[in-house]
């Protein structure tokens, strides 16, 4: 038998456990696609709102896994659920039905007032199926190819050719053109702009509830409604993106919600699987009955039973924990502690966002400041090269916003700004 070829620096440590943390972070930046400047930490293991590291150094986590881990780290019954379905059944492909499945979906559809569910591995994939449900929907009315999407400027949908190509910032574009054509930028809250991009061949206007990437700018109340009644009277499909919006975490279990401006399809992810790396979208039954038949979109790994346990779970742990009731009772605390920051820092120009989805805006860059947050146990990212966005898990506590505070306070101190 062939031995298996072992890196030179695994071979001489044998155990690669007794790594330490640069040596971790060198066999890392060795063997992996470096697509990603990484904070120079290894991360090990997770309680509550808390991280460590493999040197045992504790994170008060306000980030979340870029708002994914909705329920904190370690819950129990999540943890049990997940290993339960292990050990009954990963994986089947789709060719056959799976109860996780079924039931997820069930679920799914009570808590977003959607008709139909399509599960994928991630949101990128989200995004690129509900392209294709909105171009198939035009295909059946005309047989015509050539029909064009409106999304927004400063927008953020993923990295994959078709959600690139719906994303509003030409940096992350242009080096990856020609990508799917006919895409049409509108500014977020300016319906005005809108109509100018609109023509007898918009299918579709998508767009994030409140963008993330983009700086937490939540859609505006008469802009949501300004695009439904257009969609309505043209007969175009308003697409919303809740995938980091979406699952609870404004205080309604998805955005739009809140105005209650149903979209024809809606994309899902991010606190969905809480960790595991499942999404969703979801539409009318109209649009299902005609859009998206047998053979016309598919995937291997979506929906299967192992990711769909996860989605169940956390759905039960969001009705039986309360989350969504918690979030609003602890937005105003999050809100006002944030105001102060705002009122005691000049360097700090505004507050926004919604929920536990709120972004502080700076006339400086951020990343000395979250830098100086990560050296005093604190984890937090950017929106945009001035703002912090802080999307924590829904279970943080007042206590965990005095902390929060008290340490971007001394950050903020500490570089004399």
């Amino acid at each position: 038998m062939n031995r298996p070829v072992i890196g030179p620096d695994l071979e001489k440590k044998g155990n690669h456990r007794n790594m330490n943390m640069k040596e971790y972070i060198d066999q890392a930046e060795a063997d992996l696609l470096h697509t990603y400047n990484r904070y120079q930490i290894v991360l090990d293991r997770g309680e509550g709102v808390y991280l460590y590291d493999i040197e045992g150094k504790k994170y008060l986590d306000f980030c979340a896994g870029i708002a994914v881990f909705a329920l904190g780290y370690h819950n129990q019954e999540y943890n049990d659920a997940l290993k339960g379905q292990i050990d009954k059944l990963i994986h089947t492909s789709n060719y056959y039905y799976n109860v996780p499945a079924v039931e997820a979906a069930r679920k799914l559809k009570a808590v977003s007032g959607m008709d139909r569910v399509f599960f994928t591995n991630s949101g990128a994939e989200a995004i690129e199926g509900a392209l294709k449900a909105a171009r198939k929907y035009a295909y059946l009315k005309d047989g015509s190819t050539d029909h064009e999407i409106i999304a927004m400027e400063h927008s953020f949908h993923g990295r994959t050719m078709g959600a690139l190509a719906v994303t509003g910032n030409p940096h992350y574009r242009e080096a990856f053109e020609p990508l799917i054509g006919n895409i049409r930028f509108a500014r977020l809250n300016d319906l005005e702009s809108v109509l100018e991009q609109v023509s007898d061949k918009t299918c579709a206007i998508l767009l994030e509830t409140i963008q993330g990437e983009g700086g937490v700018h939540p859609a505006a109340e008469e802009f949501l409604r300004g695009l439904r009644k257009l969609c309505d009277e043209r007969d175009i499909l308003l697409i919303l993106d809740e995938i980091q919006c979406g699952m609870g975490r404004t205080g309604y279990m998805y955005a739009w919600q809140r105005y209650g401006v149903k979209p024809d399809i809606m994309t899902t992810a991010k606190a969905l699987g809480c960790g595991v790396p499942v999404g969703a979208f979801l539409m009318t039954e109209h649009v299902a009955v005609h859009s998206l038949t047998a053979g016309d979109h598919g995937t291997t790994y979506g929906g299967n039973p192992l990711a769909c346990a996860a989605v169940e779970k956390v759905l039960d742990l969001f009705e039986r924990n309360h989350i969504i009731e918690h979030v609003r009772e602890i937005t105003p605390y999050l809100e006002g502690k944030l105001d102060e920051l705002a009122a005691k820092y000049d360097c700090i120009e505004t507050r926004r966002g919604a929920g536990l989805m709120q972004g502080l805006v700076f006339s400086c860059p951020v990343a000395p400041i979250i830098n100086e947050a990560v050296k005093r146990g604190m984890l937090l990212i950017n929106a945009g090269p001035n703002i912090i966005r802080f999307v924590p898990p829904l279970i943080i506590s007042k206590e965990n916003v005095d902390e929060m505070a008290e340490i971007l306070t001394a950050s903020l101190d500490g570089l004399q700004l």
